[in-house]
Order: C-alpha cells, then sequence, then structure tokens
C-alpha cells in the first residue's frame, strides 16, 4: 500500500515539473537592449553630433517599436533592432537621462537607462584683480547678498536671529535703514528689481518682498529648491542658486520657475554657486568656501572666466575671525564692482584683470 502511494506522488511530480518547464520554455522573454552615447570628442562638449546608437536583441518573438526619452521627453522611436539618432548640435551643458523602451509584437517590453554629461567648450580665462578702493564694512554681517542701488548699498545677511536687511552708505558703512528676520530665518541672497527687494531663506524654501522706499514687508512666496543661496535678476526674470551648479529662473510675479540652467566649465560641473550678481549680460557668482568669483553665460551656463582674489583679506589684516569671501555688488551706473565676506571688516572695489 506504502509503495503503491510513493509511487502515484513520483507520478504527480513529474507531471508538474514537466508541466512548469513547459511554462517556462514558453514564457515570452523581454528584449535586451544595448545603448551607446557618442560624439566626435571623447568627453561630449557643448555643439557636439551627439550620436545615440541603440542594439536590441531578441531572444524570441518579434519587435514592435523602440522609443528613445530623453529626460521623460520622447524624442525618436524605430521598428529597426540597430538603429542611430543624432542629436544635432548639441548645445545644452549637464547631465541627462536617456530612457530606451523595446517593445514585442506580445506587448512584452524591456527598459533600460543611460546617463550622458556635455562639458563646456570653452577654458575659462584665468583672472588675478587690481585693488582700487576699500570701505569700511560692518564686521558683525554674515554677509549672504550684496546689491548697489542709485549709490546706496543695500546688504542681506544671514544667521538664525542676526538675519536682516540693510540699507547702508557705501563710502562710511553707516546703515541708514534696516528690517530684521524672525529668529527662526536664515536670511539669504538679494536682488532689486522693479522698486522691490528681494530676499532668500537658506532652508525654510521662503522668500521675502520689500518695497524699495520704506523696506515694509508686502509678500512672501516658496520657492521649490531644497535650499536658497543667492539671487539676482536679468530684464525678465529672478535667478536663484541653491547650493549646485543649477540656475533656477523665477517669473517675478508669479514666482513660479521659468526654467533652469546648468553651469560648467570645461571640465566639470561648477558646484556650490552661491551670491550673484547680473550685470551687462553676464552673472557673477561666488564659490561657496574658496575666493574664487565665475563668470557665466546665462543663456547656456557656459563658464567664461575665474577671478582668483586670493590675498585681499590680508590686505587689512582683520584683528577677529572671518568667514568666507560672499557678496558681489556692480554699480549699474559706474560698472565698477565691489566685494565683500561674512564679517570682513572691509568691502573692496577691485577691477579683474586677465592673467598673462
Amino acid at each position: 500500500m506504502n509503495l503503491r502511494l510513493f509511487a502515484s506522488f513520483i507520478v504527480i511530480a513529474i507531471f508538474i515539473s514537466s508541466f512548469s518547464c513547459s511554462n517556462k520554455s514558453n514564457r515570452s522573454r523581454k528584449p535586451a537592449v544595448q545603448i551607446t552615447v557618442e560624439s566626435v570628442h571623447k568627453k561630449i562638449i557643448f555643439g557636439d553630433d551627439i550620436n545615440i546608437g541603440i542594439s536590441v536583441k531578441l531572444k524570441d518573438g518579434d519587435l514592435q517599436e523602440t522609443k528613445i526619452f530623453m529626460d521623460s521627453v520622447l524624442i525618436t522611436s524605430s521598428q529597426k533592432t540597430e538603429f542611430t539618432h543624432t542629436l544635432k548640435k548639441f548645445k545644452n551643458l549637464g547631465k541627462y537621462t536617456l530612457k530606451v523602451v523595446s517593445i514585442k509584437t506580445d506587448g512584452v517590453e524591456g527598459v533600460y537607462y543611460k546617463t550622458f554629461e556635455v562639458l563646456s567648450d570653452i577654458v575659462p580665462e584665468q583672472n588675478g584683480y587690481e585693488l582700487i578702493q576699500s570701505y569700511p564694512h560692518n564686521e558683525e554681517f554674515f554677509t549672504q547678498g550684496l546689491e548697489i542701488h542709485n549709490g546706496y548699498l543695500y546688504e542681506g545677511t544671514g544667521e538664525n536671529s542676526r538675519s536682516g536687511l540693510y540699507k547702508t552708505n557705501l563710502k562710511t558703512g553707516k546703515t541708514l535703514q534696516s528690517v530684521k528676520l524672525a529668529d527662526r530665518y536664515f536670511g539669504e541672497g538679494i536682488t532689486i528689481f522693479n522698486n522691490r527687494i528681494y530676499q532668500l531663506t537658506y532652508k525654510h524654501k521662503t522668500a521675502f518682498v520689500y518695497e524699495l522706499e520704506n523696506m515694509a514687508l508686502i509678500d512672501s512666496f516658496q520657492f521649490a529648491s531644497a535650499e536658497g543661496w543667492g539671487l539676482t535678476h536679468d530684464e525678465q526674470y529672478l535667478i536663484m542658486s541653491d547650493g549646485t551648479n543649477v540656475l533656477t529662473y523665477l517669473d517675478p510675479v508669479s514666482y513660479k520657475p521659468v526654467k533652469k540652467v546648468q553651469v560648467y566649465d570645461d571640465n566639470n560641473p561648477v558646484l556650490y554657486l552661491n551670491e550673484l550678481e547680473y550685470s551687462d549680460g553676464f552673472i557673477y557668482a561666488n564659490i561657496w568656501g574658496t575666493n574664487i568669483i565665475v563668470k557665466i553665460e546665462p543663456t547656456t551656463g557656459r563658464t567664461l572666466a575665474k577671478i582668483n582674489l586670493d590675498g585681499i583679506l590680508t590686505m587689512t589684516n582683520p584683528d577677529k575671525p572671518v568667514d568666507v569671501l560672499n557678496g558681489i555688488a556692480i554699480d549699474p551706473v559706474t560698472k565698477k564692482m565691489y566685494v565683500t565676506g561674512k564679517f570682513y571688516p572691509k568691502l573692496f572695489e577691485i577691477k579683474p584683470v586677465k592673467k598673462e
């Protein structure tokens, strides 16, 4: 009796195994896709033709279509198993993600990803500086934003419980008007646009808007970036940095993001963009933690020049400890450039000079 029962179990097991193997062999296999991204250069640079090569391998069935998406936007599709798509004279810096979806006629699909990076085609000009003049600067100011308007210096300061907005006499450093932020806010970059002062905060994702004449708070808004760092504007938009290499353009009325520009030099993304200043069609940015100011082409994000301000503070020999260089202001009338830093005792008028 036990022997018969055992034999029955063996027969059932063989049947189940055979059925399982049969199902497995009949299961449709997803397509395998190989993706290549190449240009004429070893590294892809601004303006290159970028060739995206696709090779689809099928273990069974027939191919219906392969789609290529770049940052979630469909750029092309093909029914061929081998094809190339070219992005002609690609003029967008930064990192991009390709998503390739290959679909068989039975609906089974394979999804694959590949990233590529586009560097600047310009080697930044290397600049030093000429010190023209120095002026008193409040060494209690943790400088986060700097602006000149109608001959007056406007400054946004940071640190919790110490953040504020100040209008000062440029030559004497004397405070003429001021507004203190609530203790919970850490003030960041400022800019003056259309008779309003805009001021970012660090981690609260909040910006404040003031009347220029009396510094009365008239509005506030939320921004999407995780942090607020620097702020400036062109003829149409507010432009903010967030400590990465990305500049975000904001509509000054709706406060909604309009576009983003990634900043690169010929080797890498330019990270830690901090205080910003727009002048004569260019953006100048402090690089946090360094004595470097970069000159940026706003439409593309290409770094055109690097201004090295090493040694500028030793000209004043401060008695108290200072923090990093931060603060760029260019007078829209005289075109004079002024720089300072957090807890710096001086405001410096400088002139960038090309290094030989």
